[in-house]
């Protein structure tokens, strides 16, 4: 039984719902899931944003780690995909096209030559229809949407679910699943920014970050793979054992400076495994990110300029978040040796990226 269907058996769980927008508009909301430890989650339909996630530290006080704006509906004037899930297709599609079944489909070229977290109008960009309540596993916000055949480029009508979980054990679970009427590509992605100090407490680079990744995927200068896979080892980006994010910075050669990589994953994909870990020794915050996807794309907000005035009136500059994207590696449909984002009718794409949140001292 599915944990949706489990929810409905279970419902009846106090969750707070405040509605956003105006007569007329499509109907914005906001959901706020809280669990026993003293962990809270606001979310929004609007591009299934995870708007705030407060955590506590050691000490028991909470802090809001993520990254984001004051109201759902600020959303809306544009930001840098501040908590979003990114789609259809999540990060970078070369040249802005792809062949599938031989036939070629253009994209829209929203970054450089090339395509952008689903294109101009991406999944980040539209009100989803949603449902909550509570299971024995923790309360949840499901977020639906059919994308249309042709919506940007792709083709195939998708049909996605975006699941939110806060569990007792302290973890955010997010699951989505898909399936289309023809052939297709999906690729999905969680785009938050995190600072376990608190979103307001400035420079992450001082984070400790431990990936359980031996390879990585190196490149171009604009940032798009170069088919390569290449081990870490000794290198700039060699986190498999724990570092301070900003210490090998100048060596990576990544303009602006900073990580926008994708690592893979050790272990097999599609089984739940350790991807990273995250420690902020002045709050003594963890944080363990577990995915079934093969890849994660390790951002450190090398775009955030100060331009967008974030909760509170809080400035977000470079390098005031880092990004932990599990998702198929960038640009896989120009590599068919990768695990490919191409779904079929009959079959259904699934992904799952759980954040496991603790203390120490």
């Amino acid at each position: 039984m599915t944990m949706v269907r489990w929810a409905f058996l279970f419902g009846m769980w106090s969750i707070a719902s405040a509605e956003a927008g105006m007569q007329g508009e499509p109907k914005i909301e906001e959901f706020t899931l809280r669990n026993a430890s003293g962990m809270t989650a606001k979310l929004t339909n609007y591009g299934t944003i995870l708007m705030e996630l407060h955590v506590p530290d050691r000490d028991g006080k909470t802090a809001d780690v993520v990254l984001g704006l004051d109201k759902a509906e600020d959303y809306q004037k544009g930001h840098p995909f501040f908590g979003a899930t990114a789609g259809r297709v999540a990060n970078r599609i070369a040249n802005a096209s792809f062949t599938l079944d031989g036939k070629e489909y253009p994209l829209a070229k929203n970054n450089g030559p090339h395509t952008l977290h689903g294109g101009v109008k991406g999944w980040d960009k539209y009100v989803w229809e949603a449902s909550k309540g509570e299971g024995p596993d923790g309360s949840w916000v499901s977020f639906t949407r059919s994308s249309p055949d042709g919506e940007e480029g792709f083709p195939g009508t998708v049909k996605a679910t975006v699941l939110y979980r806060l569990t007792p054990k302290n973890e955010l679970i997010i699951e989505f699943t898909a399936t289309t009427d023809k052939p297709t590509l999906v690729n999905l992605a969680n785009h938050s920014y995190w600072n376990l100090g608190g979103h307001a407490s400035g420079s992450v680079l001082d984070h400790e970050l431990q990936l359980f990744c031996d390879r990585y995927t190196p490149g171009d200068d604009t940032l798009v793979p170069n088919g390569k896979i290449e081990p870490v080892a000794g290198g700039p980006f060699d986190f498999t054992k724990a570092k301070k994010i900003g210490r090998d910075f100048e060596k990576t050669g990544v303009k602006p400076v900073g990580y926008d990589t994708n690592f893979v994953v050790n272990g097999t994909p599609g089984e739940l495994r350790p991807a990273a870990r995250v420690v902020d020794a002045g709050s003594g915050r963890v944080m363990d990110v577990l995915t079934t996807e093969p890849g994660v794309q390790f951002y450190t907000g090398n775009f955030l300029n100060g331009s967008v005035k974030g909760k509170g009136g809080v400035v977000y500059v470079r390098h005031a978040g880092f990004c932990l994207e599990t998702q198929k590696y960038p640009d896989a449909i120009h590599h068919p040796e990768w695990p490919q984002p191409v779904l079929r009718p009959g079959e259904t794409y699934r992904h799952t990226v759980l954040h496991r949140f603790s203390t120490q001292k």
